[in-house]
């Protein structure tokens, strides 16, 4: 059976999840994800931590702030193996470069994951 580009964005969105829980130790509030051209773009919003918030919020906020997100960019790169094999996995395509930013005032992160061609997704239907 061949899976539609959104069958496979929520796939990819899944594994994501799971990553999360087992690896950082808590998953996302909300998850999608985007296959755009060569790239697979994930969407994760609710990642940070009570505790991050109230670090972000000190009155050294920007210390606090780069703390987390130095941290959490840490972690990422340290899993990042796990992370190119999730999404080449479901598009069969190799990852070349991963990207990433936090904002700790929404608690959402942006994963970038850019591919070494456009995976060959089946076409739209015609309606």
């Amino acid at each position: 059976m061949i899976k539609t580009k959104g069958q496979l964005e929520a796939e990819i969105s899944d594994a994501i999840i799971r990553f999360e829980k087992e690896y950082m130790g808590r998953g996302p509030l909300e998850t999608k994800t985007y296959i755009i051209d060569d790239m697979v773009i994930v969407r994760l919003k609710g990642v940070l931590t009570r505790a991050e918030y109230q670090l972000a919020e000190t009155s050294e906020a920007s210390i606090g702030r780069e703390l987390i997100k130095r941290m959490r960019h840490a972690l990422l790169e340290k899993g990042r193996p796990m992370l190119d094999a999730i999404v080449e996995d479901v598009v069969g395509v190799p990852v070349i470069s991963l990207h990433t930013d936090l904002s700790t005032v929404t608690g959402e992160r942006l994963i970038v994951f850019s591919l070494a061609k456009v995976p060959n997704l089946p076409a739209s239907p015609q309606g």
